[in-house]
């Protein structure tokens, strides 16, 4: 589901820029990516509605405040996302895209890289 997934967004990416979720809620814009999570069916036929929702709850930011009175609470994979980035961080990586190649930095890639450049990059990755 996860590479089916990321194929999805690649290719609806334009509908997340800034320009195209300026004038809507956090959790709207979060909603319209759990439809396109649900419209893959990634867990059997009859399931695109039970997987919308259940990527919705994952992402959904509460309307009320946290334990202790929290109001930067966050949705259910904020503190995975902390962790990660902590961990990253701790390695040295502070900008994003960072790739690591064999688990060393390849600091060729660019956010900018188009599809092709990115199947040379694997191409030539992989054919070594």
């Amino acid at each position: 589901a996860f590479w089916a997934y990321s194929a999805v967004l690649f290719k609806h990416q334009t509908e997340f820029f800034d320009v195209n979720v300026v004038n809507e809620t956090r959790n709207q814009t979060y909603r319209r990516l759990a439809k396109l999570y649900g419209a893959l069916g990634a867990s059997g036929p009859g399931t695109h509605q039970s997987d919308e929702e259940k990527l919705y709850e994952l992402l959904v930011v509460g309307e009320k405040a946290g334990e202790g009175g929290a109001l930067n609470i966050g949705n259910k994979v904020t503190d995975d996302l902390k962790l990660l980035i902590k961990l990253g961080r701790q390695t040295g990586i502070h900008v994003s895209p960072t790739v690591l190649w064999d688990g060393l930095v390849d600091n060729s890639i660019s956010s900018s890289w188009t599809v092709e450049q990115w199947d040379k990059y694997f191409e030539e990755k992989l054919h070594k």
